[in-house]
């Protein structure tokens, strides 16, 4: 472990462009649940409750829409970054960042302290609602306050149009911005790397396939294995905060020093 973990740091000090891409893992680990598991939200509700033009044409899918979304925002609204949250933030102020691609919607990198211009929300975030129809972005505090209200499927006070927190639903498009500049950092970066995500959702788990296909570098830190594991150039199984803390630990002391990982 100790000799990937230094092989990574060097890689890293090395690098002129890092993109790190973060999955559902990253937030376990600061209590929030994994809803695909086992007994998670998605065990508690239909599916079909959630396809986006279910959200659209009925006003009771919506309803349902929100309280699985209130469920959801309830476990992420006072989650505090964890160590691996605080590595990546850190690989931003030591300028080895080209970008973080994530599809995590609990905003918990911000607070650790990325800045907006280098994360790309592929799955948007949890954090605001924005109105469908003329593009109004509320604070998703308020929005929850007037839902705790009796209103049960909150419409926007400036058009009277669907409220809709800001993530993206099964059948709704993903975000156009984001994801081509997902793909064009993925394409030019020297080194991805990959922590806490199976890479089994399409199409961000592609990602990674197009980083090694256009020469880079493919690290993997995830507690299991994962469907690129045999494309990786190095792979960690363990728990993502304290492996990132650790490589972290060694990227200063390398950027401080002149040794260099011997291929």
């Amino acid at each position: 472990m100790k000799e990937k973990i230094e092989r990574v740091a060097q890689w890293i000090a090395d690098s002129k462009k890092v993109v790190v891409f973060v999955g559902a893992g990253m937030s376990t680990e600061s209590g929030i649940p994994d809803f695909r598991s086992p007994g998670g939200v998605w065990d508690k509700y239909d599916p079909e409750d959630f396809d986006f033009g279910r959200f659209l044409s009925s006003e009771g899918s919506r309803q349902t829409y929100w309280r699985m979304a209130t469920e959801m925002y309830d476990s992420m609204k006072n989650a505090l970054p964890n160590a691996g949250h605080l590595a990546i933030a850190e690989l931003e102020n030591l300028g080895k960042l080209d970008c973080l691609i994530t599809q995590n919607i609990d905003g918990l990198h911000f607070k650790a302290g990325n800045s907006q211009e280098l994360v790309l929300e592929l799955h948007g975030t949890a954090m605001h609602v924005t109105c469908l129809d003329c593009g109004t972005r509320y604070e998703r505090d308020a929005v929850q306050a007037r839902l705790s209200k009796e209103e049960k499927a909150p419409r926007c006070e400036a058009c009277g149009g669907l409220l809709k927190p800001a993530t993206i639903s099964f059948g709704q498009a993903m975000p156009e911005r984001e994801t081509t500049e997902a793909y064009r950092r993925s394409e030019s970066c020297d080194l991805f790397i990959v922590v806490g995500s199976s890479l089994v959702v399409h199409p961000a788990a592609a990602m990674p396939v197009v980083a090694k296909r256009a020469g880079a570098k493919l690290v993997i830190v995830n507690r299991d294995q994962t469907a690129c594991d045999n494309l990786a150039d190095l792979i960690i199984h363990d728990q993502a905060g304290p492996v990132m803390a650790a490589i972290l630990t060694h990227v200063r002391q390398l950027l401080g020093g002149v040794t260099h990982w011997k291929n």
